[in-house]
């Protein structure tokens, strides 16, 4: 009898907290707002409060121990914020990893602003700032479920502020409307915003999220109301040219005594047709890195999927990359583009892009389109004609978060024999795939279900892919179905299919306690179960079942316990370095012991470590991994990875020591100026990698890099240990004009 009404307070109390914070209304400026850190203006004074952040890390249940106050305002060109955020204590010291821009963890001071113009809870805007006056700015996609739904390779032009006083610091940006999508007459948003407070290890957000999701998740917004309509930002076109000029000398393949130099000339232009729908050109664009890839020890027998780093693909990727399956059937990937594959070594290369054009965006509050087109320039020297790459997507919302969605990719060489321009060209592949992709309104029940074919010429049968995935999530249980059928013939040339003729089902059910207090958070298991078949019998197996703790402090641990197995289908090297080979058609059972360990990271120094004890095919695998980090805030952030592997085969299979070996050092002297250093030793391909990079943001998003890389092959060849391969100098500026 005494425990209905305490039900019934606890009910009524819960909803209290969560009805005050169900809007914010925001008043435009009468003023000019400075970016000051002081929040002395009169519009600050007379904007709405946005309070009482509710807890999500570690505990959910109560309000934050940090006080947050949040204010908005705009003005005919900018939407403002400005955050007051209080410490427990005074004269603490704040944890930021280094000064440089796309900061991320959770164990990094720093508020949070997410918006979602068109309410759909599905896509959003994401800027941050940190107590350095560091940013951050990304995109978030899919309803922001998932870790990978938040994207920060996206770069724009905003302004940001902090000031750290005793007891608190203020933060203030300033986003051009310019640089959001929105409808024009708006007169409501969604919004939220979260705080992450490395004093106490306190995660906190202004509208009540469950820690079992995903603290960016879309699900839990408010609405942010106009108080008149929004007009359309004025014209919008922007004009990055850039200009590079390097100089390299290919000690393999050319004259060791003569260098190369390289000028080149190119830009994009970025014009929003409507303040929703965005048009991109570009013309000789720059796609070679700044940044190199991280490299890894390969011990699978299919291709290894690196992410998408390039500027001119990034807004609005959902629409154009999210497509199938994230690893094993994408109908589009757009690193495909402005890489060939030379067939007489099997090395991929750089394949010049000419021009392209990109258009995507809203039409209105139900359909997205995407379109793309670019033009590759021909490569004699591998007998590779210009190849045009299109893409078109669109996608049509349904239900509350729900979307059906359409994708056309074609890739054709528009020149006959002849050399003569022709739209009836046979050399050609293309894809054509359809999806219904569901969200549930409170975030719970998630499934994405697709069909795609591709065509070639002949259009040879099973070339088609089609599979589900379905995904539920509670307070305690989670619960993964999906599954997949790749045809044998299915062949998405500008996408991402490693493995054809297969079945792959893959369950996974887990489990989570939670703890109310003390140091551990919460901890439980996981099952996962994946059999592949290709048709004729069962090619792989996994079974797996682990347990993970994670701690207050933001640590983690987890263990699990695994065995596998794998009929060969082809002959393959077990160490994939060139050496004798298991034969095809024999089958084997192995099993092992995985762990990982991540420390607090609020350290100055952290570690990731992770490790793979027990059998491996007919042999013994012993792996370490680990990535060290030294922080020496905020000036340098050291980061050390190791990663060994020891294979112990039976004969005639040779035994392995691999070392992957990759320090990094990055020294952010200023917001603007940045080194960066990348050292990576590969044993398994017997390659030195060295590069060095100089980044000065002397404007905002405009830049100039000096990027010194050298390489180096570690095979011996007489006495030589160290064997140059390539090396050279690139200097870059990228300049952002607004018109």
């Amino acid at each position: 009898m005494i425990r209905l009404p305490l039900l019934f307070l606890s009910f009524l109390f819960v909803h209290l907290l969560v009805a005050q914070n169900d809007s914010y209304q925001i008043k435009k400026a009468t003023g000019r707002i400075e970016l000051n850190g002081s929040l002395d203006e009169q519009d600050w004074k007379l904007a709405q409060v946005a309070t009482d952040f509710m807890q999500y890390f570690p505990f959910d249940t109560v309000n934050a121990d940090s006080k947050t106050e949040i204010r908005m305002t705009y003005d005919d060109q900018y939407l403002y914020m400005s955050a007051k955020l209080y410490n427990l204590n005074d004269n603490r010291k704040y944890v930021t990893p280094s000064l440089r821009r796309d900061y991320r963890g959770e164990a990094n001071d720093g508020v949070t602003l997410i918006l979602d113009p068109f309410q759909d809870n599905t896509n959003a805007f994401f800027f941050g700032i940190n107590p350095y006056g560091v940013r951050r700015e990304g995109l978030i996609s899919n309803g922001g479920g998932r870790p990978g739904d938040l994207d920060l390779s996206w770069d724009n032009k905003w302004f940001g502020e902090s000031t750290q006083y005793d007891g608190y610091w203020i933060a203030e940006i300033a986003i051009p409307f310019k640089t959001l999508r929105f409808k024009e007459g708006s007169l409501k948003w969604n919004v939220n915003f979260y705080r992450v407070d490395s004093e106490n290890s306190e995660r906190s957000t202004w509208t009540p999220i469950p820690r079992n999701f995903i603290i960016i998740s879309l699900a839990f917004m408010q609405e942010l109301i106009w108080d008149q309509p929004l007009n359309k930002p004025g014209s919008n076109i922007s004009l990055i040219p850039y200009v590079l000029s390097g100089v390299s000398r290919d000690f393999e393949n050319g004259n060791q005594n003569s260098s190369d130099f390289d000028l080149e000339v190119g830009g994009d232009a970025k014009i929003a047709l409507t303040p929703s729908l965005n048009l991109d050109l570009t013309v000789n664009p720059d796609f070679s890195q700044v940044e190199v890839d991280e490299q890894v020890t390969n011990l699978d027998r299919f291709e290894i999927f690196f992410p998408e780093k390039r500027q001119f693909f990034l807004e609005n990727a959902d629409l154009f990359s999210d497509f199938g399956h994230p690893f094993l059937a994408k109908p589009f990937f757009s690193r495909r583009i402005g890489i060939a594959r030379d067939s007489s070594t099997a090395q991929n290369l750089q394949n010049r892009i000419l021009y392209g054009a990109r258009l995507s965006g809203k039409l209105d509050n139900n359909w997205r389109l995407g379109f793309l087109n670019t033009q590759a320039a021909k490569d004699d020297d591998i007998n590779l004609p210009g190849l045009n790459y299109t893409v078109a997507s669109v996608r049509r919302k349904v239900l509350a978060r729900s979307n059906v969605g359409l994708i056309f990719i074609n890739k054709q060489n528009f020149k006959n024999k002849s050399g003569d321009f022709s739209l009836s060209s046979t050399d050609f592949n293309r894809v054509l795939g359809a999806e219904f992709n569901f969200l549930s309104g409170n975030g719970k029940w998630g499934s994405r279900n697709y069909f795609h074919k591709s065509f070639d010429e002949g259009s040879p049968s099973d070339s088609f892919v089609f599979g589900q995935w379905l995904d539920y999530q509670s307070n305690n249980l989670t619960f993964n179905w999906s599954h997949i059928y790749v045809g044998d013939n299915y062949n998405p040339e500008v996408g991402f299919a490693p493995r054809q003729g297969i079945f792959r089902i893959n369950p996974e059910i887990g489990y989570k306690f939670w703890t109310q207090s003390g140091y551990l958070v919460s901890h439980g298991p996981t099952f996962d179960f994946e059999p592949i078949w290709n048709g004729e019998r069962q090619v792989d197996d996994r079974q797996s079942l682990s347990y993970q703790l994670t701690f207050r402090d933001n640590s983690a641990i987890e263990v699990s316990v695994n065995h596998r197995y794998t009929y060969l289908l082809d002959s393959f090297d077990p160490t994939n370095t060139d050496g004798p080979e298991l034969p095809q058609g024999e089958d084997y059972h192995y099993n092992a012991i995985e762990f990982g360990y991540q420390s607090d990271f609020r350290k100055k120094i952290a570690i990731n470590l992770e490790g793979y004890f027990g059998e491996y095919f007919s042999g013994q695998r012993y792996n370490i991994r680990s990535e060290i980090n030294f922080r020496f805030q905020p000036i340098a952030a050291i980061r050390m990875t190791f990663n060994y592997n020891q294979l112990r085969m039976p004969e005639p299979i040779n035994d392995a020591d691999l070392y992957l070996i990759g320090p990094r050092i990055d020294l952010t002297m200023t917001r603007k100026l940045f080194l960066t250093t990348f050292f990576q030793y590969n044993s398994q391909i017997d390659n030195i990698n060295i590069n060095t990079r100089l980044q000065w943001r002397f404007k905002p998003v405009s830049d100039l890099f000096i990027v010194y890389t050298d390489n180096y092959g570690t095979d011996a060849i007489g006495n030589e240990f160290l064997r140059e391969k390539n090396r050279g100098v690139v200097v870059k500026m990228t300049y952002w004009f607004n018109l």
